[in-house]
């Protein structure tokens, strides 16, 4: 029993590599649909979400946390969906979200440039230069994406447990390398993994309900106590009673939060 993630770029044969690699192992395999969960949950058209995790921030929009509380709600949703275990997800940002989890096994796919470029002339019945620039183009958004949100580079070897390249190797070579090293000991689910799992999922839904009136909450869950870090102008009173109507389903936790004076981060510089 584990979680795989798979990260991929546009026509890297990622997509087929997890559906082959689900049905191989009888694990659920999902990406869309993390989007039509949050969307559902927490009430947001899903087009604002398939947004906020393909188009690169624009300078105003990550000083001023435009896709960071959609983020937070594909963040919530993705985690409390892969609690279960035994699933397969392809999409963008799955390794960032679970990168201290134990039993999850983070693969990168990664494919020729030339046969990309070929795939995209061939779909989209293009130039050779404009599907290039197109490729281009969108590796560079995701890469802007990832540096703006999580200041990490996602072509960064160190996220990854297993990189493969779709040319010498097959489809069905890259399953099979898959499958025998998900079977390692080291990625199998254990009561401590899943306690981890459960704690991250915990304070990921915490942060989507706080991050419509609090920008940036950072929360942690470690055994029964939940602990809340925000930056706000509120009274600190006001504030601890807000949240804790927010989080008091939770019941048998114990709940602290900290709040600090907000710090400007507009263009022009910190006030």
């Amino acid at each position: 029993m584990a979680i795989i993630t798979i990260s991929r770029g546009c026509y890297s044969h990622g997509k087929e590599v997890a559906e082959r690699l689900a049905e191989r192992l009888n694990y659920e395999c999902i990406s869309r649909e993390v989007l039509l969960e949050a969307s559902e949950e927490f009430n947001i058209p899903e087009i604002k979400l398939e947004r906020a995790i393909h188009d690169a921030p624009s300078i105003l929009e990550s000083f001023f946390y435009g896709k960071e509380k959609y983020v937070a709600y594909i963040r919530s949703a993705l985690l409390n969906h892969i609690r279960k275990d035994n699933v397969v997800y392809h999409g963008l940002a799955g390794h960032f979200f679970v990168q201290n989890i134990q039993h999850v096994l983070h693969v990168r796919i990664i494919a020729d440039s030339e046969d990309r470029i070929k795939e995209e002339m061939k779909r989209e019945n293009i130039s050779y230069d404009r599907a290039r620039n197109m490729i281009s183009k969108d590796d560079a958004e995701r890469r802007k994406w990832s540096q703006n949100l999580y200041f990490t580079d996602p072509w960064d070897p160190n996220f990854y447990d297993v990189i493969l390249q779709i040319k010498t190797l097959s489809v069905d070579d890259a399953v099979d390398i898959i499958c025998e090293s998900v079977k390692k000991s080291c990625f199998k689910t254990t009561p401590e993994s899943q306690k981890a799992l459960d704690e991250v999922a915990l304070a990921a839904k915490i942060e989507a309900l706080l991050v419509e009136h609090y920008p940036k909450p950072c929360v942690n869950v470690k055994g029964r106590a939940i602990n809340i870090h925000i930056q706000t102008s509120k009274k600190h009173d006001k504030v601890v009673s807000e949240i804790k109507k927010v989080v008091g389903e939770n019941q048998g936790y114990m709940v602290e939060v900290q709040t600090d004076p907000p710090v400007s981060t507009a263009p022009w510089g910190r006030l």
